[in-house]
């Protein structure tokens, strides 16, 4: 069983340990998210851990949980295809890189096509 990565102090279930008399939890802080011109992203190929099947993954996104989800939901939308939003990244079906990078940039991000 591959042991799980720990992304907040909550992942410890509650349990934080310090020898620092004046350690406090610190608040999760809500990003905003940064307008279109300022983002760089890196549109990826990638086929490994999907039983060979080709995606296309748009790496690199700074800002709200729901903001990357509403950009995943209309590049699949105007790519006619499936995916996914995962780990702050989203995961396009197929190797439709080329595409997501036009309307990437139509959209006013920066995109650097990286890999193959």
């Amino acid at each position: 069983m591959a042991k799980k990565k720990l992304q907040s102090l909550s992942d410890l279930g509650g349990f934080v340990f310090s020898t620092n008399d004046n350690f406090e939890i610190p608040t999760e802080e809500v990003t905003e998210s940064l307008a279109n011109h300022e983002q760089y992203l890196e549109a990826h190929f990638s086929n490994k851990g999907r039983g060979g099947k080709t995606v296309t993954v748009i790496k690199g996104f700074v800002g709200k949980e729901e903001d990357i989800k509403k950009l995943g939901k209309v590049l699949k939308t105007k790519c006619g295809v499936g995916g996914s939003v995962k780990d702050g990244e989203i995961i396009i079906q197929g190797n439709v890189r080329e595409k997501v990078m036009e309307i990437l940039k139509k959209e006013g991000y920066h995109v650097k096509r990286i890999g193959g």
